[in-house]
């Protein structure tokens, strides 16, 4: 039956052939059908009761109109002329102690001319600058206790780790986390230590296994958080609450603390319980409706869209609660909303509602502004051409290169109308071009063009080589790996990758002995307690 499948293996039986196509279309279709016996509303009660992962997909009117958007007092009502008060999204993350500031309506022009220019001058720069350790990075020094887990929370304490954060992360080979059973694996032979997507995620970061449901573990967490300066966390907002270690409980303690928890829908609110990854918070964020093609379902962005732009977020808010410790001594809690702080990506279709009433719809690859613009098939099998023109100087070159000077007075607004005729002119001139050899000759002329590369093309890509974007990095029991490079460059203080993640309590004696100063006896009585697995 279908529901007694090995659901936990299903991707992985679909990719080595166990499961055909034609029973994976027939287990869609009884989903399916289930689903068209329910309303929105009715699956998400369910997930929030039985915890399936399950999420609605919404439209920006729904996004505007979210209760728990409301419940958690997120938007910025900002007076805006003759549009009246307008929704703005707020704050991607909530400080207990220092919020980010509430937004002023957006400048006219030249409004605050004379002001700046009133200002007084600075001195000049010193022209002695200070001395910096060229081999030191600007982290070092700063202790991080690590239990996030997935994705999204583990890429932000990575950066960190990049550039010198001292990281513990703390897991437990009895309940393992989900993505160190993700692949690509060497060989393509499953195994929990060789997860490529598990090492990108907690590449330099120091390994301890602690089985946090044993008696005796929250004595070894609590002396954890006296050795840490940050304390970061992606579990559903109960959990924390359940191991009695919330920042309440820490604050009491420990008031100089930083604590940082992310998690899909925030902290409080009628949704906070919601379960799921960055598809979920994707979809309810209102980023699956306006992508796809006008003639068929949503399909929403590739992958766990904000698993991937949430830990640009935490990372900057743990940089500000540290900052906001330096000048007053005082710890802080952020509170980070997957799903809020990534509605900042999603502002012009939002306020395209608040203002205008209008719901963003999918379009394909066409542009609200720029025409043409689109993907196109080139020479070769599955071979693609993105192409965009970003105004009439683009399109000029552009149909001067396909020898169609007929086509060269069509104005913007028309050729927005005439888009699909003009793709199909596009498409047939393209078909018969080498891929990267268009793209390079579009580039000279200064227009907007890539091809669509897979991922062999990106491991060669000059441009991600020059940027050291694939770095390789020792494993503790394998040969070496390859990771990400970090996710920005400084100049002065550049990251330092070096390690792959760590293997199931790779550093648990050196973490014991060395930074909590357990001696021997200690540490092995933990051991038969069975509390270091």
């Amino acid at each position: 039956p279908t529901r007694d499948k090995n659901w936990f293996e299903y991707a992985l039986m679909l990719v080595d052939g166990r499961e055909t196509p034609e029973e994976y279309e027939r287990v869609k279709n009884v989903i399916g059908s289930f689903l068209l016996t329910k309303t929105k509303n009715e699956l998400l009660a369910a997930a929030l009761s039985r915890r399936p992962l399950i999420t609605p997909i919404t439209t920006t009117a729904e996004v505007v109109n979210s209760p728990q958007l409301d419940f958690r007092d997120y938007w910025e009502y900002v007076e805006q002329g003759e549009h009246g008060t307008i929704k703005y999204p707020g704050p991607f993350a909530k400080f207990s102690e220092s919020p980010l500031t509430k937004l002023s309506a957006p400048p006219t022009l030249g409004e605050h001319t004379k002001q700046i220019l009133g200002e007084p001058k600075r001195n000049p720069i010193n022209a002695v600058k200070a001395k910096v350790n060229s081999t030191a990075r600007p982290l070092e020094g700063l202790k991080i206790l690590d239990f996030m887990w997935a994705m999204a929370g583990p890429a932000a304490s990575r950066v960190l780790a990049d550039y010198g954060a001292q990281i513990v992360r703390v897991e437990s080979s009895n309940k393992i986390d989900a993505v160190r059973t993700l692949a690509p694996f060497p060989n393509d032979v499953a195994d929990p230590e060789l997860s490529g997507i598990f090492h990108n995620m907690n590449a330099g970061k120091q390994g301890l296994s602690l089985d946090m449901g044993k008696p005796g573990a929250m004595d070894v967490v609590w002396d954890l958080i006296e050795w840490a300066d940050v304390i970061m966390e992606s579990f559903s907002p109960k959990a924390m609450v359940a191991w009695g270690i919330d920042y309440a409980q820490i604050a009491e303690r420990y008031p100089e603390k930083i604590m940082t928890s992310s998690c899909l829908m925030g902290q409080t609110g009628p949704l906070s319980l919601l379960a799921g990854f960055g598809t979920m918070a994707s979809a309810i964020s209102g980023f699956f409706y306006p992508v796809g093609w006008a003639d068929r379902p949503p399909c929403g962005p590739y992958s766990a869209y904000t698993d991937y732009t949430s830990p640009r977020w935490l990372v900057a808010s743990v940089m500000g609660a540290l900052e906001h410790k330096r000048r007053t001594g005082d710890g802080q809690y952020v509170d980070l909303s997957q799903a809020e702080a990534a509605l900042h990506l999603m502002s012009a279709a939002l306020l395209e509602y608040s203002i205008n009433d209008r719901i963003w719809e999918s379009a394909g690859n066409r542009d609200l502004v720029f025409a043409p613009n689109g993907v196109y098939a080139t020479a070769g099998e599955d071979r693609w051409i993105a192409i965009s023109c970003t105004n009439d100087s683009d399109w000029h070159a552009l149909v001067k290169e396909m020898k169609r000077p007929d086509l060269a007075s069509i104005p913007l607004d028309e050729r927005h109308r005439r888009h699909d005729e003009i793709d199909e002119i596009i498409s047939q001139w393209a078909a018969l071009l080498e891929g990267e050899a268009l793209m390079h000759r579009l580039q000279e002329l200064g227009i907007a063009s890539h091809v669509v590369q897979n991922s062999p093309e990106l491991l060669a890509d000059p441009q991600l080589i020059h940027r050291n974007q694939f770095v390789e990095v020792n494993h503790a029991s394998y040969e070496p790996f390859f990771v990400d490079g970090t996710r920005f460059k400084l100049s002065r203080t550049p990251a330092e990758i070096t390690d792959s993640g760590p293997n199931f309590g790779e550093h648990t004696f050196e973490i014991l002995a060395d930074y909590l100063k357990y001696d021997g006896d200690k540490i092995a009585e933990l051991a038969i307690a069975e509390l270091l697995e």
